[in-house]
């Protein structure tokens, strides 16, 4: 039943039954005919309310904010900090942290960390341009503009938990808003179109200084288990922490859980190969700098317009999971050939073609065929370039991956035909890593002990041919 009103002739009043009585409530230092832009009930307090006016169509630019705790009894200015001549429009206070108030002024935005009383911009990479009305949707802030647009500032949450005694620490872990789970990302650069949030757990942590040469910062996402998902540091080659500075950070995790392992010069023609998206769930981040550590709890939360349930959710994370293990596996044992059989050519080379050699070049010779066959069975080694799937049918590791990336899209537990062909897959892929297996087990202890018999010299000067 409670209502405030205000209008564009300086005037303010309220009603505590539904309207059929209205108090005039207008403050007393409220210049006459000023306009009542922005009228904000104050959430933490039921006598609480927020105020912006203008009355620079009279000439009198100066900021008007005022605040009331009794239902208007009594009013105070707040406007400490608002430069004197830019006048304000809109006033909103935020529904989690009390006496947290932004403010849009003709030139930008400010914030308010003690209800009012101190005032400091908040600015960033916004225009400088007027903001004529604020509204708090979730965990962002967003502003209309007159003339340039409406501006997001995503995720406030930090804001939120700011306080003095951060300064003094050397290291401080923020905690993550809940984020969901959900498809989507961002354009940067454009000239001509917005740019979306990063799609992700938004991270927020504070360094007192920025890492030096040998400082090593590192940030790990844990599951429900307590178990490491994924880390990041900077030092780290494939998951790398950029651009740490003293003061706020940000990093933005994609909720994945690792890629499968791939191979220099390796060519796909489908999926790439990328780890499947956490479930929905509790999760932690942990940050350590400076020989300190600190940890935060967070939520991944389901795209609200999916109907995947709990189990749906297991399901899919467990069969992507285990395509990428089975191409992690193939990938692994094609580097190892590559590399054993860069040594055979090694030792085909030094053991020449003399006859009690023999034993050895027939069995490198052997060893190598199978190789060679294991290998063009699980990738296509003729391709070079992204187009050459076209001209030359694609292997083992690349239906595989087609496999993996059909199911890690969307919110959708494998289906039977899924299924079916990875029982498939596996069991040729199984069959040739078997055979190379069985080199590495039976073959190359055989070939060496030929080589420790042989007495064939295998350290020799190098003759030059005329």
């Amino acid at each position: 039943d409670l209502i405030w009103t205000g209008s564009d002739d300086g005037l303010v009043h309220l009603t505590r039954d539904g309207g059929k009585t209205w108090a005039n409530v207008t403050p007393a230092a409220l210049p006459k005919w000023t306009m009542v832009n922005c009228i904000e009930p104050d959430p933490h307090s039921d006598g609480g309310c927020y105020l912006a006016a203008t009355s620079y169509k009279n000439g009198d630019y100066q900021p008007l904010l005022f605040r009331t705790k009794d239902y208007g009894k009594t009013w105070q200015k707040i406007t400490n900090g608002i430069e004197n001549e830019d006048f304000t429009r809109a006033i909103r206070a935020d529904a989690v942290r009390a006496g947290l108030l932004f403010a849009g002024t003709e030139q930008g935005t400010y914030v308010s960390f003690n209800d009012g009383e101190a005032w400091q911009k908040l600015q960033l990479n916004l225009p400088i341009v007027p903001i004529t009305d604020l509204t708090l949707k979730g965990d962002d802030l967003i502003a209309a503009t007159q003339g340039r647009a409406i501006w997001m500032l995503d995720d406030i949450a930090p804001l939120r938990q700011l306080a003095v005694e951060i300064a003094s620490k050397k290291v401080h872990l923020f905690k993550p808003s809940p984020a969901h789970r959900m498809r989507g990302g961002s354009v940067r650069g454009s000239k001509t179109s917005g740019e979306n949030r990063a799609n992700g757990v938004l991270v927020n942590f504070y360094l007192k200084q920025k890492p030096g040469e040998k400082d090593t910062v590192r940030l790990a996402f844990l599951d429900a288990k307590n178990q490491t998902i994924k880390e990041f540091s900077n030092f780290g080659k494939e998951h790398k922490l950029e651009k740490l500075l003293d003061g706020g950070n940000q990093f933005a995790w994609d909720m994945r859980y690792p890629d499968a392992e791939k191979f220099d010069g390796m060519v796909l023609w489908s999926y790439d190969l990328t780890g499947p998206k956490a479930t929905p769930g509790a999760y932690r981040v942990r940050l350590t700098a400076f020989g300190q550590t600190e940890e935060q709890p967070f939520e991944i939360l389901a795209d609200p317009r999916s109907g995947a349930t709990a189990d749906d959710f297991a399901r899919q994370l467990e069969f992507v999971q285990s395509v990428g293990a089975k191409l992690t596996e193939a990938h692994r044992a094609i580097v190892e050939i590559r590399d054993l059989r860069g040594q055979l050519n090694t030792l085909r080379e030094r053991v020449g073609k003399e006859d009690k050699a023999k034993p050895i070049r027939d069995l490198v010779a052997r060893m190598d065929s199978t190789m060679t066959g294991v290998e063009e069975a699980i990738y296509q080694t003729k391709n070079r370039s992204s187009q050459d799937p076209l001209n030359f049918p694609v292997r083992l590791n690349d239906k595989l991956a087609n496999l993996m990336g059909l199911n890690a899209d969307g919110d959708f537990p494998p289906t039977e035909q899924s299924l079916a062909v990875r029982s498939e897959l596996f069991a040729k892929t199984d069959a040739e890593l078997a055979k190379w297996q069985a080199v590495k087990t039976r073959d190359l202890p055989e070939l060496n002990r030929l080589v420790r018999e042989s007495g064939v010299d295998l350290v020799k000067v190098k003759e030059r041919k005329e």
